[in-house]
């Protein structure tokens, strides 16, 4: 489980073909402060991955040729930045929301602009996820939770301030870019308990 509060960028060293998938090399000098096990749970760019053969400053991570498929994991070469955060730890403090690290799929980015310091940006989400997305509610994008500002149909608007610009790879993304996109867990289970009523 994660929060979607990022705590470093890291830096795809290598990919390398692995059991049918690629293993990603991710360097990052924040690392050290995890204490990464092997075993471990990192959402890299919001996509749950275990922590293989931790160092310092570098883990790997396997992907398997579905997550490579339906994530943005399948686009990375070496030098991509990519978001990290550790799996959370009893007592760590909840400041994003609960995310899963499981991606639902990709949205799309279709405008951005700057207010000011901070940057609005409009994504387009697949029409089967459009309905999980509220107007003030939570969405994870690559990694990062952000709260929606507006929901037109499929289309759905965020602000980003000077520090998330600054601290996630949010800021690089240009019309055109697919991010991996995970919607509100709250939103699916009440979906789910609703049908049950039926």
């Amino acid at each position: 489980m994660f929060t979607g509060i990022v705590k470093a960028q890291g830096r795809i060293a290598s990919i390398e073909p692995a059991h049918g998938g690629k293993r990603l090399i991710i360097e990052a000098d924040a690392l050290a402060g995890f204490g990464l096990q092997v075993g471990d749970s990192v959402a890299v760019n919001g996509v749950c991955l275990t922590a293989l053969d931790p160092q310092p400053t570098a883990f790997a991570a396997d992907a398997s040729p579905e997550t490579l498929a339906l994530t943005s994991l399948g686009k990375l070469e070496a030098g991509s930045a990519v978001n990290l955060e550790p799996a959370l730890k009893a007592g760590d403090a909840l400041g994003g929301h609960m995310v899963s690290g499981h991606v639902d799929g990709m949205a799309v980015l279709v405008e951005r602009s700057d207010a000011g310091d901070n940057r609005q940006m409009r994504f387009e989400a697949p029409a089967g996820l459009s309905r999980y997305i509220a107007h003030k509610g939570s969405v994870t994008l690559d990694g990062v939770s952000l709260t929606v500002n507006r929901v037109d149909g499929n289309v759905f608007e965020l602000n980003l301030i000077p520090h998330t610009l600054e601290v996630t790879t949010l800021g690089r993304l240009a019309p055109g870019d697919r991010v991996n996109l995970e919607v509100d867990q709250v939103a699916r289970y009440l979906e789910r308990l609703l049908e049950k009523r039926d």
